[in-house]
């Protein structure tokens, strides 16, 4: 009767150890089909392109001419900037005779207009407009910048221009400039940054120029009825230059 009883505990011992391999089998089995780690990709929030350092500066000169207000320490940082960095035209495409005409509105801005930059250049019934006057008409626009500026300023210089557009359709040109003006008697200079629109016909003369003092023009009430009064009233005060041909 006790060997019964032990032979069968050894056959249950036997069999426990003969099962558990497979139970351990069956074990890692389950955990080898159970899903692994995964990774889940987003797409970039950031754009794969960083604005490059003359995109950023071209921008918030371009803030100016959209009349969006720009800091103005920035502002002044960023000519500087131009300044160290000048390249006649920034690395813009200026299309057809554009670079003549800008040759001509430098020195024009600089207070060495001439009759022939003004037959080259303009059209006969152009427009100039500043933050003082609207001057219609070849009578009316040299008067004030071949007249009025050179008395009233001993030098003009430009500190820094920087081209923002040259495009032929439309036939425009846009561009940032700093000027330092040296007023006559009291010999003080004062620097214009400004943004000058300039709108051609099709043979690339100016018929319209605005030059906008830190990006705009006024916008007071009354403001345009006083500038159409100086630009007209200037031509009767000022002499202008006469020119042997008839401007175009």
């Amino acid at each position: 009767m006790s060997i019964n009883h032990h032979h069968h505990h050894h056959r249950s011992n036997s069999a426990g150890r003969s099962l558990s391999p497979r139970r351990a089998s069956t074990s890692s089995a389950e955990r080898s089909t159970s899903p692994g780690p995964t990774q889940t990709f987003h797409p970039h929030i950031l754009p794969r392109s960083v604005p490059t350092p003359a995109l950023v500066e071209s921008a918030a000169s371009g803030a100016h001419y959209a009349g969006i207000k720009v800091d103005g320490s920035q502002h002044r940082a960023n000519n500087h900037e131009h300044q160290r960095r000048s390249s006649a035209h920034n690395d813009v495409e200026l299309a057809a005779d554009h670079g003549r005409v800008l040759d001509d509105l430098k020195e024009i801005f600089s207070c060495r207009a001439t009759v022939e930059i003004f037959e080259r250049s303009w059209h006969k019934d152009a427009v100039f407009e500043d933050q003082l006057a609207c001057a219609r008409g070849y009578a009316e626009y040299t008067a004030q910048v071949c007249g009025l500026h050179p008395k009233i300023f001993s030098k003009s210089e430009q500190l820094s221009m920087r081209l923002m557009s040259s495009t032929s359709m439309p036939n425009r040109i846009v561009y940032a400039q700093s000027q330092a003006y040296t007023a006559k008697w009291i010999n003080k200079t004062k620097v214009i940054d400004s943004i000058i629109v300039v709108d051609l016909d099709e043979d690339n003369k100016v018929v319209h120029l605005a030059d906008q003092w830190n990006g705009k023009l006024p916008t007071w009430w009354g403001n345009q009825f006083l500038r159409r009064a100086n630009g007209y009233i200037t031509s009767y005060l000022v002499s202008v230059p006469k020119t042997d041909t008839k401007t175009q």
